[in-house]
């Protein structure tokens, strides 16, 4: 005898007079709306309205599969199945139609397993969503760890943004960066700090190679030389079972594949392996699970939807119940009788008919124990929710009642918050230290200590600790302002020579993050000392009375604009200089012959800089101010002075500004512009420019009375 089923919730609205047609629009509305309940009971109201009132003809197949997505997003799932099985009776299942009903199994297993969220598609062992770059890591191995594979770092790879990663871990597509080669610098610490891991790393990447060789055999060599090493690694023992895949080893596939699902449950990779096992080994519902977990993980996943689809058509429709079937049984013909009657009537909010009234029914008795027992009336058994305890059933076959061992041993206190959960397909979200490398921790017997000096991180150029560590792309490592030195001479590598255009161009010198951590947790004293000398020269570069870098090239003048296209190393890095202490100014003076440079000269301040792609840039910079030189040396390859600030006696500091304009423009010798130049008295230097003005007014008249006397003689 069958269970008792669980009577439906109440029709939603309505009366026995509405069209057909008016309620399934009123169906479709509520399902774009969100209400997957209203409208599956509108749809399910509509079905056995049909069969009531029609004398059970034969219910439309697309109406049943539409009522098994209603109720799936409504999160009704033995219902659902029940719908679908309903539509199966009526036409074999097709592994496209039953996407909803995965979605829906792949939301209640999240829910069921507590604390189930999404990963990253396709990801490496030990890797989860939301863990990010700035999470506090305490351990001297979570310093040295991948934050994308979250295991220790091996061949680590510095991208432009200053992330250091696995070199398998940079991220594949058309927006990949340019290959990028292992950081030297980090690399050798890695060597120093952890050389067991090291050795087990090299046997993994030499064992991968294998089998993209297809070597399965010597590939599984290598791996089983790597997990005598380290017998508890994830990404080893996915390994090993994708290669016992390959040899068609399907146990020891299984074994290996469940141990990582077991150790890292929220690793979509170890689900879909143990799902491949599982299918070689003919064990369909086992697979199903797996690949709802996958589903779970990775809702986006179509590919992993298909699969579930496929086998669900296995699980739940196999071929043999994909056809028209009858109820054979007396006993169950009866039972159908009396619950079709009664849930039809209830669905089209009419009374049952008694078995004595003749109103409206056949004259004979036997026929409508006959029509209970056709095709149609089995379908509509399903659609009304009278295989409801054993649809139940089946599906707990396949989603556990309880939270798996694996995740209750991760949240032994979260099973109290599934309840809270508000919708469909919202998987709690909660942060796991699944990394692997805490399992390699205890197999390798390392200190966790990290033994670090200050040779680990010295720079090859300036040969002192690294200060603003920044990686080129060729790998090697070196203090952000020695790198901008030599790359104003070269766009070479100060080590390998290899081209650096490109990194010049795009100016992109992002500090590596991880070197400077490792020197600020490890060197902290060191790193104070580094601080304080680049804080002494970056004071003594600030001073704009001494040591003031003087740019020899031309006359300038103050308000007056003055632009300049460098490109001569020493002046990039003067003005690189000026700009990076905040006072954005320099002075312009003449070439001397003797003393080096003109004893007057303008102090400039920068307004704009604009660098090309070879290092060269012009500045754009206007005159403020005049000084005289008290003495001038060389630093780094530029000129600088001691100088003293020119202002006119009784007037602004340099007077007004048409008559720096009208020296500019006079054609005078550089000796003449100098000495007015040099004058602090307004007075005097009107009277100069006056002069001048005078002899050029004779030269001009002298010249045309010239012309004028010629014109006459001829």
């Amino acid at each position: 005898m069958s269970p008792e089923p669980v009577p439906p919730p109440p029709r939603p609205g309505g009366d026995c007079g509405e069209p057909l047609a008016q309620r399934l629009e009123r169906a479709d509305e509520a399902f774009r709306a969100g209400e997957y309940g209203a409208a599956a009971e509108l749809l399910r109201s509509a079905l056995a309205g049909l069969a009531g009132l029609a004398g059970l003809a034969q219910p439309e197949r697309g109406l049943c599969l539409r009522l098994g997505d209603a109720l799936a997003r409504a999160d009704r799932l033995p219902e659902a199945l029940g719908a679908f099985r309903g539509a199966a009776r009526l036409g074999a299942l097709r592994p496209e139609e039953l996407g909803e009903l995965a979605g829906g199994l792949a939301r209640a297993l999240g829910r069921r397993e507590g604390r189930l969220r999404a990963g990253r598609p396709g990801g490496a062992p030990g890797e989860a969503r939301g863990e990010a770059r700035g999470e506090a890591r305490g351990e001297p191995r979570e310093l040295l760890g991948c934050p994308r594979c979250r295991r220790l770092l091996h061949r680590p790879v510095t991208l432009p943004c200053g992330l250091t990663v696995c070199k398998r871990c940079v991220e594949p597509g058309p927006a990949r960066p340019p290959a990028r080669r292992v950081n030297v610098v980090l690399s050798g610490l890695l060597e120093k700090c952890f050389p067991a891991e090291g050795r087990v790393r090299r046997l993994a990447g030499q064992a991968r190679s294998l089998q993209r060789q297809q070597q399965p055999d010597a590939a599984l060599l290598r791996c089983d030389q790597a997990l005598e090493l380290a017998p508890r690694d994830n990404s080893l023992l996915l390994l090993r079972a994708e290669l016992y895949l390959t040899l068609k080893n399907y146990e020891q596939a299984l074994q290996d594949a469940n141990a990582v699902c077991q150790n890292e449950p929220l690793l979509t990779k170890g689900h879909h392996v143990k799902a491949q096992a599982l299918s070689a080994l003919g064990r369909s519902k086992e697979v199903l699970k797996e690949f709802l977990y996958c589903l779970a993980l990775n809702p986006e996943c179509n590919s992993v939807k298909k699969e579930v689809q496929k086998v669900m058509c296995e699980v739940f429709f196999p071929a043999s119940e994909n056809v028209h079937q009858n109820l054979t049984s007396s006993i169950q013909s009866r039972i159908l009788n009396s619950r079709l009657k009664a849930q039809c009537a209830s669905h089209v909010n009419t009374e049952p008919l008694e078995e004595g009234d003749s109103a409206g029914s056949s004259k004979n008795p036997s026929e409508k124990s006959d029509v209970f027992r056709n095709t149609n009336s089995s379908v509509l058994y399903f659609i009304l929710g009278l295989h409801f305890e054993e649809d139940k059933e089946v599906l707990e076959s396949i989603l556990p009642v309880a939270p798996s061992t694996g995740l209750k041993r991760q949240f032994p206190n979260d099973l109290e918050d599934v309840h809270d959960l508000n919708g469909p397909g919202k998987i709690p979200k909660k942060e796991v230290d699944s990394s692997p490398q805490r399992n390699m921790t205890s197999n390798t017997g390392e200190s966790p200590e990290l033994s670090i000096d200050v040779t680990d991180f010295e720079c090859a150029l300036c040969m002192r600790l690294l200060f603003e560590p920044v990686t080129t792309p060729c790998g090697h490592t070196f203090c952000l302002k020695c790198l901008e030195r030599c790359l104003d001479h070269a766009p070479h590598c100060p080590l390998c020579k290899e081209k650096l255009s490109e990194l010049l161009a795009s100016r992109n010198f992002n500090i590596t993050i991880l070197a400077e951590e490792l020197i600020f947790r490890y060197l902290s004293d060191e790193l104070s000392d580094r601080k304080r000398i680049y804080d002494e020269e970056m004071t003594e570069l600030s001073n704009l009375t001494r040591d003031v870098p003087i740019f020899v090239c031309a006359m300038a003048f103050p308000t007056v604009p003055c632009p300049l296209h460098v490109f001569e190393p020493r002046y990039r890095l003067m003005i690189r200089r000026c700009m990076e202490t905040g006072t954005k100014r320099f002075g312009m003076c003449l070439s001397a012959e003797h003393a080096g440079i003109s004893e007057y000269g303008c102090m400039l301040e920068i307004k704009d800089v604009r660098t090309f792609p070879d290092g060269s840039s012009v500045v754009d910079a206007i005159g403020i101010s005049r000084f005289r030189v008290l003495s001038h040396r060389h630093r780094d390859g530029y000129n600088t002075a001691d100088i003293e600030y020119l202002e006119d006696e009784k007037s602004n500091p340099s007077g007004p500004a048409w008559s720096w304009w009208i020296l500019a423009v006079l054609p005078l010798e550089r000796k003449a512009q100098l000495a007015i130049l040099g004058m602090i008295s307004l007075k005097e230097r009107l009277l100069a420019i006056r002069r001048i003005l005078v002899i050029i007014t004779r030269k001009m008249n002298s010249r045309q009375e010239l012309v004028n006397s010629r014109e006459r003689n001829n």
